[in-house]
């Protein structure tokens, strides 16, 4: 079966065929450690998991780096607000993150690299650089020249002369164009820095990532992610300074971006102010059912975040996790391979709704079916290639989570009664069974 993926650069949907069978390579851009994440840096988080599980079973050796910006004029600016080293901030965020993706279920990446790590390895990216005019030093900074580059802005469909300078884009006189930027930046005496042979600076943000991918995956990878938001400057400038210092190899056969949150009908973002911190957001749900919303909508898609959706998220889960209780005892979770259909719609550019609306249909065909057993095997694999029923039901969590209130308890008694009119026996019994383990005993009359 063919895998096929949505190539932000060419702007169509392509067959993915890793340059390397034995050796599929992707980096998707990591968080900003500056300050707690908000619930758009989990749906990144989540979406690249996902593919990097759906790859992992399709290729075998998938190799997924994930990288931490450790060193940022944001997290300076908290570091001086709150006196003390940036490398205290960056290490309690790095923490904070971790801790989310975790209850996210989120799997930690293959490389986890550091951009700290990286600066020898940076500081000879830009010397290439220099040594082929594609940068320029002027007045202590170091800047890449984008009139070098002629496919400057075709990722994000931008034309050099069309550009403003904005937000995102510094303006200063040490520029020869609006465009150019900062491979390296001088730092003051009282921030942090690295000595170079350009003086005491820092990384720009955009050159971290190139050196990183160029160190541990290679000169040309065959993926790379990140939010929609990133595909211009970010990834843009990197695109540039990678093809300039690697002899105009590429640095990606294959861009994939997700699509933002939004907050009715507004971007969900720190500086409007209506951004969800996903630290808040797992105090009041289970990662799963947050995980689930998420891939309730397709990855490129805008997703409007609302307490409805994770209402919606929660029902659904507990009818999943209804319909393979008891039954998921008596299985071998290695045994639990994903249906052909949820492959196929995963294998189509990662298509998680089609995917769910086929798990849905599992889940509700169990309990009328001869062949439970395999159907449970065949749900339960398919969830959890895209990380989802992660606990079975003799699981304290399982128990806990799914149906810990007076609401769930009577909905199972609702399941059971159903059963008992339509004389489904046989999962009037398995209700009744869940009831007593959740210390509910039922007298019918």
């Amino acid at each position: 079966m063919e895998f096929k993926i949505y190539n932000s650069y060419t702007r169509k949907k392509e067959i993915f065929i890793p340059a390397n069978p034995n050796k599929v390579t992707m980096y998707a851009c990591g968080p900003t450690v500056y300050g707690p994440g908000h619930i758009g840096n989990g749906r990144s988080a989540i979406v690249f998991d996902c593919l990097a599980r759906v790859l992992r079973f399709k290729f075998d050796n998938l190799v997924y780096a994930r990288n931490i910006t450790d060193i940022d004029d944001k997290i300076i600016n908290v570091s001086k607000r709150e006196k003390v080293e940036s490398s205290v901030i960056a290490k309690k965020f790095t923490k904070q993150y971790h801790d989310d993706f975790k209850k996210l279920y989120v799997l930690a990446p293959d490389i986890e690299p550091f951009a700290t790590n990286y600066i020898d390895q940076m500081i000879k990216f830009i010397d290439n650089l220099l040594k082929n005019n594609s940068a320029y030093l002027s007045d202590s900074h170091v800047l890449f020249n984008v009139s070098n580059f002629p496919d400057y802005g075709k990722l994000s469909g931008r034309k050099i002369e069309e550009m403003k300078p904005g937000a995102r884009i510094e303006v200063a006189s040490y520029k020869k164009n609006p465009s150019d930027f900062v491979l390296w930046k001088p730092s003051p005496e009282n921030e942090i820095g690295w000595d170079s042979p350009w003086g005491r600076g820092r990384p720009g943000w955009h050159l971290e990532c190139s050196a990183m991918i160029k160190e541990h995956l290679g000169e040309t990878i065959d993926i790379h992610g990140g939010g929609e938001d990133l595909t211009f400057p970010h990834h843009e400038n990197e695109i540039a300074q990678s093809v300039c210092c690697n002899e105009n190899n590429p640095l990606a056969r294959f861009w994939v971006h997700n699509g933002l949150l939004r907050s009715e009908n507004t971007k969900m973002s720190k500086s409007l102010g209506n951004f969800v911190l996903m630290k808040d957001l797992l105090k009041e749900y289970d990662g799963e059912v947050i995980r689930l919303a998420i891939l309730s909508s397709h990855y490129r898609q805008p997703l409007i975040w609302s307490n409805d959706l994770l209402n919606q998220s929660i029902k659904t889960l507990d009818k999943l996790y209804l319909s393979i209780a008891s039954y998921d005892l008596e299985i071998d979770i290695e045994d639990c391979n994903p249906d052909e259909e949820v492959l196929s719609a995963l294998y189509d550019d990662l298509n998680t709704p089609k995917a769910l609306a086929k798990i849905f249909s599992i889940s509700k065909s169990i309990s009328k079916s001869e062949n439970k057993i395999n159907l449970v095997k065949s749900l339960i694999g398919s969830a959890n290639l895209i990380g989802l029923l992660n606990h079975r039901s003799d699981d304290e969590k399982f128990k806990n989570n799914i149906y810990d209130t007076d609401e769930k308890i009577q909905n199972l008694i609702k399941e059971r009664k159903l059963a008992r009119d339509n004389k489904d026996y046989l999962e009037s019994d398995r209700i009744r069974d869940i009831l007593i383990k959740l210390g509910i005993k039922i007298n019918d009359k």
